[in-house]
């Protein structure tokens, strides 16, 4: 699943926003890459209900009224309309909360054409402290929601509070698992008072860090299924508070561990290298692997190469994809570049006998050939000189909406499957000059001649 918010706005945005970034969403291929969703965030309403308790949705933001804009701007390009409330009182931005009026907000969602809610924990008037008080809370407007009859995705935002992997994959289709995102790497915040590996955070807060929520994310990725996913928050490629490396490590972790991909910048201020970034169809692929299993965390080794935050680790993941393919990434915290190698029996869980360890397997690099969007095309796409159609010759954009990432990846197609790097051999090693801060990224493919295709074992 991908989609857009629009948060770099914050509440400061109206329908010529929404209008100006679901042209762009087209525009620039995007929602042919699955970013389909416009999510409007806070403050979609007036401050006070009306008389009769309905939301009224603000007049100053919508002039020409909110069901005008979903089915011009957005359903009429195939776009999908994304609305925002909390379980509380109030929403974040003081505006009215759902806690109490679940069946009425959500019939009023529905008649305005809402294909997906992004629903907050703000102003919970404590009803929190226990998963069975937040799964009841949020339950709730799961029922309303599928008794409108319409067919709405369901995204909990409560931050991690509760242990939503441990309740939510029965009403809703993802959940938050942590505090807010803040466009950082590995930079500690103490409004993010818990560490990279304390996963249950009484206290979840804000700006956390990409490291801090994936070391949080590493131990509950096995909670994740097809119809469910643990969210990690939003994309910050393209904010610019990380370097290039950072947000490629950002993007290709997001992806593989299977979270909603929710771009969260203003389309207007990428550069050539972050729509490359987000365009990547080999790692995009990761996200909508058919089989739906999230990467797991193979290693953590500290180094004594502290960068300036005082982290200086290496880590390796790996997983399982559609039709017995692997993937494994190497992620270098570290102050410098350095050489990681990882043998082949610790990617198939360390048993020398494994059948996976024993056999010899196909490289494909994932981020091989980073000048795959030609920056001068790329550039003249993101300034509106030319349609992405124009440019592309078939070697770096992918159309989910022409061919589905199933379907692609069914019939082999090579943007899916990244560039050809070697092989290695059985109970061989893999090994990657990985830069600071950096990820190294493969797909592997058996090499057994008519065995691409069995079935997988799990990692």
């Amino acid at each position: 699943m991908a989609s857009r918010s629009l948060p770099q706005w914050g509440l400061d945005y109206n329908e010529t926003t929404i209008q100006d970034n679901a042209e762009r969403l087209v525009s620039l291929g995007f929602r042919d890459l699955g970013y389909k969703v416009v999510i409007l965030d806070d403050a979609m309403t007036e401050k006070n209900r009306s008389s009769n308790g309905s939301l009224i949705e603000s007049s100053s933001k919508f002039p020409s009224g909110l069901k005008n804009l979903v089915d011009q701007s957005l359903h009429s390009q195939g776009l999908q309309f994304g609305v925002y409330s909390s379980a509380g009182r109030f929403t974040c931005g003081g505006c009215p909360g759902s806690l109490g009026y679940e069946p009425a907000d959500a019939n009023r969602w529905a008649s305005l054409g809402a294909d997906y809610l992004k629903y907050d924990n703000c102003y919970n008037e404590g009803n929190s402290g226990t998963p069975k008080l937040s799964e009841h809370r949020y339950a709730i407007m799961s029922n309303a929601l599928n008794s409108t009859g319409r067919n709405i995705t369901y995204s909990l935002y409560n931050w991690g509070d509760d242990k939503p992997w441990e309740w939510a994959s029965t009403i809703s289709n993802s959940a938050r698992m942590s505090g807010d995102i803040q466009d950082y790497f590995d930079r500690p915040a103490s409004s993010c008072p818990c560490g990279p590996d304390e996963y249950y955070c009484q206290l979840p807060g804000y700006g956390c860090s990409v490291f801090n929520i994936l070391g949080k994310a590493s131990h509950i990725t096995s909670k994740n299924q097809p119809g469910y996913w643990n969210d990690l928050d939003m994309l910050e490629v393209g904010n610019g508070g990380m370097s290039y490396n950072e947000y490629k490590s950002h993007f290709s972790m997001w992806a593989a561990i299977k979270s909603p991909l929710v771009m969260g910048n203003k389309l207007y201020d990428l550069s050539p290298e972050d729509y490359g970034i987000l365009t990547n169809p080999a790692v995009t692929a990761l996200n909508q692997d058919p089989e739906g299993s999230a990467i797991q965390r193979r290693l953590v080794e500290q180094t004594d190469d502290k960068d300036r935050w005082g982290f200086g680790e290496i880590q390796v993941w790996s997983g399982s994809l559609f039709g017995g393919d692997q993937v494994v990434a190497f992620i270098n915290a570290a102050n410098s570049s350095r050489m990681i190698s990882y043998d082949l029996v610790e990617v198939f869980g360390g048993v020398l006998t494994s059948e996976q360890a024993q056999q010899a397997w196909i490289l494909y690099d994932l981020w091989g050939n980073e000048t795959v969007i030609p920056a001068v095309s790329a550039a003249m796409v993101l300034n509106g000189t030319v349609g992405i159609e124009a440019v592309d010759d078939g070697r770096w954009y992918f159309n989910a909406s022409e061919t589905s990432w199933a379907d692609g990846l069914a019939s082999n197609n090579a943007l899916l499957l990244g560039t050809p790097a070697g092989r290695v051999e059985a109970v061989g090693t893999l090994s990657a000059e990985v830069p600071s801060h950096g990820i190294a990224m493969w797909r592997l493919r058996s090499a057994e001649q008519g065995n691409t295709r069995r079935k997988r074992d799990e990692l």
